[in-house]
């Protein structure tokens, strides 16, 4: 199409807008993909909501496996500590006793 003050210049054809969806449909299959849309939406929640149940369960388990896990190692630390504490008052009673015996010969005391 030529521009009539501009006979140079071509005007561009007006694009064609695509009609919307709910002019071109019938209300009741716009009906319809709104119920299923809503269905849908229903389905996604529940299926959300099974898996933050699951994720709770899982994070729960994982919780007393780790509270097990360290009570375990509490526990052999503990004996370890009870273990050298025995060790130690054994040793403090031999050099105990040796540096006695060593007092006593060295001061001529038997």
């Amino acid at each position: 199409m030529v521009n009539q003050n501009n006979p140079n210049k071509k005007t561009e054809k007006p694009l064609e807008e695509k009609p919307k969806k709910i002019m071109v449909q019938p209300l009741p299959q716009i009906l319809d993909e709104i119920e299923n849309s809503i269905n849908l939406a229903d389905e996604a929640a529940k299926n959300a909501r099974e898996a933050a149940e699951e994720a709770r369960k899982a994070g729960e388990k994982a919780a007393r496996e780790a509270g097990r896990v360290a009570a375990e190692a509490i526990s052999k630390v503990e004996q370890a500590v009870k273990n050298a504490m025995q060790l130690a008052e054994l040793l403090n009673a031999i050099l105990l006793e040796a540096a006695t015996s060593i007092e006593k010969k060295l001061s001529g005391k038997r």
